[in-house]
């Protein structure tokens, strides 16, 4: 019983040590801060403000109550095996401390995600490279991907903007992700993704090198990180083109915007009402002025965007071949699966959490 003792000991020293790197006494003074703010009679005078604030709160809750839960059920352990003996409890008390151990672990990655937007909300963009409809086709893909993923960890996802290709697939789309750490899990997945397929575009069914890019860029709701004049902005209505009933159809909901300074120009046209569409454009846009600015800052290229490069040969962070042979490579750890078809249904923990250790 004694190593089992040691064993339990060192894991509520590793715990007390992980709470200080995760400033975790530090976040309980915020989640208080947060609650008495929300408590405010005025406090859902902004909504959108009010619903960034309980976004951070139910954050701040989980990871809080994670930690807590994991300090009592160490506890709780060492107390057992201080007490008692005999092999039944032994037993016990050892599926207890291997999974407190496997708990421990999960909670640890946390660490990997101290960034300052990492816990938050993220847009994902998808834009067809080289290949033509191959390559539209390819962005389709990549994007149902993506939204498996986010299924399958529970998060929720809403589209802000699509181009469908003329024939096939999508020329590009952005979804903003909503859930617990997703811009964290997600910044490292911005890069070139081809693909080696047969192609089921052309008669001879030749085999086809597509590629697409994924732009990963953090949520940013605060005045203070950017501050976008309505003088510096052009913005122009127009007609929807894709599906959508015929007020979508006859009447101009879409909205495109383009922001002077910087060049940069956004469109949506996902949402049926015209301001709904209006407010979608601007915070795609806040995004990626922020992005831009932090790139020129050169402080945090790497962890925002990874850096905006051409869709094509020799830029790729990860390949998807279907033929010849099947196996899916990250290129930059290394990990690999022979089960593409599981990858592409959204089965990506083990390269998002090899990236993230890098």
């Amino acid at each position: 019983m004694q190593p089992l003792i040691n064993k339990l000991n060192t894991l509520q020293k590793n715990l007390s040590s992980f709470e200080e790197k995760l400033n975790i006494r530090e976040k309980n003074l915020q989640l208080n801060k947060l609650l008495a703010e929300s408590a405010k009679s005025n406090f859902w005078k902004d909504i959108a403000e009010a619903n960034s604030v309980m976004e951070r709160v139910s954050f701040l809750k989980k990871e809080l109550e994670e930690v807590t839960s994991l300090k009592s059920r160490i506890s709780n352990a060492i107390d057992l095996a201080n007490l008692g003996s005999g092999s039944n409890l032994e037993n016990d008390l050892e599926k207890e401390a291997a999974y407190i151990e496997d708990e421990f672990k999960k909670i640890e990655f946390h660490l990997f995600l101290s960034g300052k937007y990492d816990a938050g909300s993220a847009i994902l963009a998808v834009h067809s490279g080289q290949g033509g409809v191959e390559a539209m086709d390819w962005a389709q893909m990549l994007l149902r991907m993506y939204l498996r993923f986010f299924e399958r960890r529970g998060w929720k996802a809403s589209l802000l903007s699509e181009t469908r290709g003329e024939e096939a697939g999508i020329k590009s789309a952005a979804v903003e992700v909503s859930g617990y750490y997703a811009y964290g899990f997600l910044k490292n997945e911005a890069g070139t993704h081809r693909l080696v397929r047969q192609s089921p575009f052309n008669a001879d069914r030749l085999r086809q090198t597509s590629f697409a890019l994924v732009e990963i860029l953090p949520v940013i709701e605060g005045i203070k990180e950017v501050t976008i004049s309505p003088d510096d902005l052009e913005i122009e209505t127009f007609r929807s083109s894709g599906p959508g009933g015929q007020n979508v159809q006859k009447v101009e909901t879409a909205v495109r915007i383009r922001h002077i300074p910087t060049g940069i120009v956004v469109s949506t046209q996902s949402e049926r009402s015209q301001a709904q569409n209006k407010e979608n454009a601007l915070k795609l846009l806040r995004s990626k002025v922020f992005a831009l600015k932090e790139e020129e800052k050169k402080t945090e290229k790497k962890k925002l965007k990874g850096g905006f490069k051409i869709a094509s040969w020799g830029n790729q962070i990860r390949s998807y071949v279907l033929h010849p042979y099947k196996m899916v490579k990250d290129l930059r750890t290394k990990i690999e699966s022979r089960d593409p078809f599981a990858v592409l249904d959204g089965d990506l923990d083990k390269f998002i959490e090899a990236e993230i250790k890098l």
